[in-house]
């Protein structure tokens, strides 16, 4: 399963990365926001890179933005795998790529705690970050329904009381068999 999960988190986080820039950017022409230099900031910051004042290179924005989003990927990939599909899933993923980023944007001394940010910027930057988790939800679930229910979702289905809409999962008695 890790292994599947590995190329797969990847594809879909590379996937939800593109989708999200694309939709940063038709949203970047409409609202005359510039770009934001953070990600190559903070990557600079991590790797020890000499920092530049002003704008960053694109491709150091670009190696940390989509470095991120696929390796984030991994993880969501591996929710699937396990059974954690669907919108709910995709929206605690959510919060771990919006805490990600705090965690190295604030560890770094790039960014501020978002409490702190002016609400506008707040809005925009949970919207984008909420397309990603929900556009690389889509893709991992996807790769991984491929392989049948995960383990969670098995358990579910033999079990007095839980929700039968967790996907398409096959009756099974404890030992596995089809009933």
């Amino acid at each position: 399963m890790m292994k599947r999960a590995l190329w797969q988190g990847l594809v879909a986080g590379a996937v939800g990365g593109l989708v999200m820039t694309l939709g940063e950017k038709a949203e970047q022409r409409l609202t005359g926001r510039p770009d934001s230099h953070v990600p190559a900031r903070v990557l600079e910051r991590l790797t020890g890179m000499q920092e530049r004042p002003g704008a960053r290179p694109p491709a150091v924005n670009l190696g940390m933005h989509f470095g991120q989003a696929a390796a984030l990927g991994v993880l969501r990939s591996v929710m699937a795998h396990a059974g954690l599909r669907g919108p709910l899933s995709s929206a605690k993923f959510a919060v771990v790529r919006l805490t990600n980023d705090q965690i190295l944007e604030n560890a770094t001394g790039v960014g501020a705690p978002p409490a702190t940010w002016p609400r506008r910027e707040l809005v925009v930057d949970l919207a984008h970050k909420a397309v990603y988790a929900f556009v690389t939800g889509l893709v991992a679930d996807a790769l991984a329904a491929r392989n049948g229910p995960g383990p969670g979702q098995r358990h579910a289905a033999v079990r007095p009381g839980r929700h039968a809409d967790v996907g398409p999962v096959p009756r099974r008695d404890a030992y596995g068999r089809g009933r």
